[in-house]
């Protein structure tokens, strides 16, 4: 028993190794932090990767209240079924007494909130295949750039948000990444390395489900896995023994966390500029 954890222990190294040599073997990440100061306020710009299982914030929220007591924290999910970069009017999420302009607390009041920057972070994922979709592919790039500067216009800081392979394709995963790669080092963004989570996830406990029955869509531990890793990148927390596991079984939600916090770990501090202010 336990020769047999200590080979699985070691062949996860390897492939976490493997995967974030293949990831940068053309690019090195340059931004490794959000900044000295977690984000207060943000907005996930994407489509149903980040809305399934009643979204991404709804599993993030507590972690970060459960690991940063005392920190103000807001978000908003803006999201398209399907849709990629180029569907979103990114300029429209920022026009004054719009998104964000109230919010719902603990007791379901609402809270009309006094706002002096309505997001000081933009984590944006395109679909899961343009930015490796030979049609797609330069429209990725195109509006990564785009979003970037027009959140930066609006005082917040673009964040991408590296997807994960299908279920059945996970040849996706080095190519995915790469791309984001490139699109955070063209525009100084940091980027989190959810696609590679996933893939180190499936290495060391292929019995823990993280997509449904479509091959795409992440299940409710494929959802709890993608907050782990922005909480482990963007925010910088470890998010192993957090209180907060969506109802997972204890050793699922231990294994994600872990996962989680080991790829960012690697992920992040690779060669780079450091933080983005």
């Amino acid at each position: 028993m336990l020769l047999s954890r200590f080979i699985v222990r070691h062949a996860f190294g390897l492939f976490l190794s493997a995967a974030m040599a293949l990831a940068s073997a053309q690019d090195k990440p340059l931004v490794k932090e959000f900044g000295p100061t977690p984000p207060r306020s943000v907005a996930y710009i994407g489509n149903s990767f980040f809305y399934f299982n009643n979204g991404i914030i709804s599993h993030l929220s507590p972690m970060v209240a459960e690991g940063m007591k005392g920190h103000p924290y807001r978000s908003s999910m803006i999201t398209i079924s399907g849709s990629g970069f180029d569907w979103h009017d990114v300029d429209s999420y920022f026009r004054p007494n719009a998104v964000g302009k109230y919010s719902f607390a603990a007791d379901n009041s609402v809270v009309f909130n006094t706002i002096d920057k309505l997001f000081e972070a933009s984590v944006m994922m395109d679909c899961s295949q343009c930015p490796i979709h030979p049609t797609m592919k330069p429209i990725f790039h195109e509006y990564a750039k785009k979003h970037s500067d027009t959140v930066r216009k609006h005082g917040s800081q673009p964040v991408f948000f590296m997807s994960w392979a299908y279920a059945d394709k996970p040849e996706m995963t080095e190519p995915l990444a790469a791309e984001y790669i490139k699109a955070g080092k063209a525009h100084n963004a940091l980027v989190v390395p959810a696609g590679l989570a996933f893939a180190a996830s499936v290495a060391r406990r292929p019995d823990v489900s993280l997509i449904v029955a479509d091959k795409r869509h992440p299940s409710l531990a494929g959802t709890y896995l993608a907050a782990c890793t922005v909480l482990a990148s963007v925010y910088k927390m470890n998010p192993v023994g957090n209180r907060y596991t969506a109802g997972l079984p204890a050793d699922v939600a231990a294994h994600l966390q872990t996962v989680a916090w080991q790829t960012a770990q690697a992920f992040h501090t690779k060669e780079g500029r450091g933080s983005l202010r």
